[in-house]
């Protein structure tokens, strides 16, 4: 995910104060030039860079915090409020009109991801706000943009306007409108073709359609790989046309930051949503305390609850846990909990939003595709074996014939067996524990204390399978 090697230097410096019962003038020196570089490397506007610090440091040299308890904690409370500050200190909303017709218009750069954020866009506001969208296709110059928008289109059921490419955009424009109130769109949202803000005549042509449209939203789609770069075309296109907020897009990918870091302090544009996947519904609202939080390894709960809310169904999920706390857990189970799993993301992903997991994960290869290799291997066993584990566990011709069918190897199947016995012996062990004895278990200590134990007396023992 984004701000990887930020996180893991930010982290470490902070290391320098956490834990300490006292800090000194010195050791708050030695952590900001720490966090100053980190952030230059992470592509931060180096103004940007230099207020942060400033006022780090500023609050952490105070008296409170250099002869108060748990100094090291409260300067971390220091280094997140900061980063959330700089971001934007809370979600914005988008404008939705109560009545009538609601426009938006993405604009950018070329390459910028526009047109598959325009259907995320349409998606998500039709989900969360069940409203009926129409997408226009007003990228005349580039006829694959066209057809990219008339495929997502298809893709999430929602209509397209276009007339190709030899009329005017704004002609295009005009016609759209009328379209969408005789077919009763409450949401219109506007594909412009990608341009550089330098470009006088091209940005000329967006002002003629912003000027007719008078859309509630001129939205800017950042690459967030661009860094600090995106400040600079997000004040060309604002000088020009009045944007109203940014969607960052890639943020899933090795972004380094500058850009989510960069973006409102100095041009006083919001984050208002950002892409976290290739999916068209992988577009989540931007909240700038939880990504501080991400940033500092402390996980983001809120987005957890509310991908689970969005996507798992509550009575599906209640019997999950029933049939886990009843030991009767079983591989048709499994492969509904991995479908569960994957319609909020990707594992990693998941596992990064839970405090704590992500510091616990570092280095463990967290990989999609065994979830597919997993789901091959219990299709080719029988209904029978799928009802009772134990079946495939105590017959090694059965796991031979398995590993075979679904083209993995015994070892692997094996593995899968051991994954399902650890998780049946944790839930076992929980059902015995009060609240907060489960609210304070380490989840990595439970798995490993359910793993079988050799034998004391015994020199290499091998699990025949």
């Amino acid at each position: 995910m984004a701000f990887d090697n930020l996180s893991d230097r930010l982290q470490m410096s902070l290391r320098r104060v956490t834990g300490r019962g006292r800090l000194t003038e010195k050791d708050i020196e030695e952590m900001m030039r720490e966090v100053r570089l980190s952030l230059l490397e992470a592509d931060v506007n180096f103004k940007v860079v230099k207020s942060f610090t400033k006022n780090v440091k500023e609050q952490a040299m105070g008296e409170k915090i250099l002869k108060g308890l748990n100094p090291g904690q409260q300067v971390v409370k220091i280094v997140s409020d900061e980063l959330q500050r700089i971001m934007g200190d809370k979600a914005e909303p988008l404008t939705i009109n109560a009545i009538g017709i609601t426009k938006m218009m993405m604009v950018g750069l070329q390459g910028a991801g526009k047109t598959t954020t325009a259907g995320k866009l349409a998606l998500h506001l039709r989900k969360q706000n069940n409203l009926k969208p129409l997408l226009v296709a007003l990228d005349v110059y580039r006829p694959a943009a066209i057809e990219q928008l008339k495929t997502i289109g298809s893709q999430i059921g929602v209509d397209v306007f276009e007339m190709g490419t030899k009329e005017k955009p704004l002609n295009i424009m005009k016609q759209a409108m009328e379209f969408a109130v005789s077919n009763g769109n409450n949401l219109v949202i506007v594909d412009t073709a990608g341009r550089l803000q330098i470009d006088e005549d091209m940005m000329n042509e967006l002002v003629e359609i912003k000027n007719y449209l008078k859309p509630e939203e001129v939205l800017l789609t950042v690459d967030s790989m661009t860094g600090q770069d995106a400040v600079n075309v997000a004040e060309g296109f604002n000088n020009t046309l009045g944007v109203t907020g940014a969607i960052l897009t890639k943020l899933d990918g090795d972004t380094r930051g500058g850009a989510a870091l960069s973006l409102k302090e100095v041009t006083n544009i919001s984050i208002k949503l950002m892409g976290m996947g290739e999916k068209l519904d992988q577009l989540e609202v931007f909240h700038p305390e939880r990504m501080a939080s991400r940033i500092l390894g402390m996980g983001d709960v809120m987005t957890l609850v509310d991908k689970v809310t969005d996507n798992i169904d509550e009575d599906d999920m209640m019997g999950m846990v029933e049939k886990m706390m009843s030991g009767k857990f079983n591989y048709n189970d499994y492969v509904k909990q991995l479908k569960m799993i994957k319609r909020m993301g990707s594992l990693g992903g998941i596992m990064k939003l839970i405090p704590g997991m992500g510091k616990m994960m570092k280095g463990v290869d967290v990989d999609d595709k065994k979830t597919v290799y997993a789901e091959a291997m219990i299709s080719s066993m029988t209904k029978k074996e799928r009802k009772n584990p134990k079946l495939i566990s105590q017959s090694s011709t059965r796991r031979r014939r398995v590993a075979a069918g679904s083209g993995r190897t015994v070892t692997e199947v094996n593995r899968l067996i051991q994954q399902i016995d650890q998780m049946t012996a944790t839930f076992k062990r929980m059902q015995g524990m009060d609240p907060e004895q489960m609210a304070n278990m380490n989840p990595m200590t439970m798995m490993n204390q359910s793993q079988p134990k050799k034998k004391s007396g015994t020199k290499k023992k091998r699990w025949r399978y």
